[in-house]
């Protein structure tokens, strides 16, 4: 997840809502992203999003049933729905998104063989965003 709030801190830096994310596979970082929906106006260009995209490419096929997406904040519903196409093998997530995130509308979005943990480095995500939103406000 260290690696995740690095990838916070630079979209943090560029003014982007600081979400990071990585791919693990077999114990190795094959992707890496913060969000970009500010800096390339894509309203998709979330850092799961890319990730997603960066890590099929790395493995040169469509599923991640063999990997683990690391991400700061819970994921939209939209990434969401992404992963469950990837068939990915394991989310993990620290800050819960209370207003847009996935489980808010259907936990079910996630692959059924998906295994979820959440919680994870909550503190140091969560204060990152808090810090971003204070400074918006």
């Amino acid at each position: 997840m260290q690696e995740a709030l690095s990838e916070a801190l630079m979209a943090f830096e560029r003014d982007e809502v600081p979400v990071g994310a990585i791919a693990v596979c077999n114990g190795r970082i094959i992707a890496r992203a913060h969000n970009l929906t500010e800096t390339l106006t894509d309203s998709t260009a979330h850092a799961e999003m890319q990730v997603i995209t960066m890590a099929s490419s790395f493995l040169g096929g469509k599923y991640l049933d063999g990997c683990t997406i690391y991400v700061t904040l819970e994921p939209c519903p939209m990434c969401a729905a992404a992963m469950n196409l990837a068939h990915l093998g394991r989310l993990v997530f620290g800050a819960s998104d209370p207003k847009r995130g996935y489980s808010l509308f259907s936990p079910s979005l996630l692959h059924p063989k998906t295994e979820v943990a959440g919680g994870v480095a909550l503190e140091n995500c969560s204060e990152l965003l808090e810090k971003f939103f204070r400074n918006k406000r």
